[in-house]
């Protein structure tokens, strides 16, 4: 008798009948695997975000860098005098850039670009005539492996 009680007990367990909710154990196993899922995906997506603002800056760089060629070209190839204010006169995005762009022309030929991303602190340069001689572009960011910045400083590739 009692192996048969056992046998409607089992039967009825597994076609559901009888159950009225979750147990606690189980409402606390579904909690403890949602709380491990939000502490990998919240850390990731504010990395997110300060790739998107890193990327902003990448993208101000580079507007810069055709600002700069074009004052280039409209000035029989010679960088010297291009400053912000001719660089946004070129190409008025700049002006959305506001005090983290940063031209500099060290001589006729050659020039830097640096761009400061306001959320991580990263500069982003674009250098034409650096150390690999003239007419070359590098480019070099402060601190590699954090936010858009890879491992090794260098966005270019």
């Amino acid at each position: 008798m009692p192996l048969h009680k056992l046998r409607e007990r089992v039967g009825a367990r597994l076609k559901g009948e009888g159950e009225a909710g979750f147990t606690l154990v189980e409402l606390l196993v579904v909690m403890l695997i949602l709380g491990i899922l939000a502490a990998i995906a919240i850390p990731a997506f504010f990395n997110q975000k300060e790739k998107a603002n890193d990327s902003q800056a990448k993208a101000y760089a580079h507007s810069a860098q055709v600002a700069m060629e074009t004052y280039a070209t409209d000035n029989g190839g010679d960088y010297t005098g291009a400053n912000v204010g001719a660089l946004t006169a070129i190409e008025p995005t700049l002006n959305s850039a506001g005090g983290n762009l940063n031209p500099t022309v060290q001589d006729p030929q050659s020039y830097t670009i640096a761009v400061t991303s306001p959320v991580t602190g990263n500069v982003f340069s674009i250098i034409r005539g650096g150390v690999n001689g003239p007419g070359t572009l590098e480019y070099k960011c402060t601190t590699g492996g954090q936010g858009g910045c890879p491992t090794g400083g260098n966005w270019g590739q």
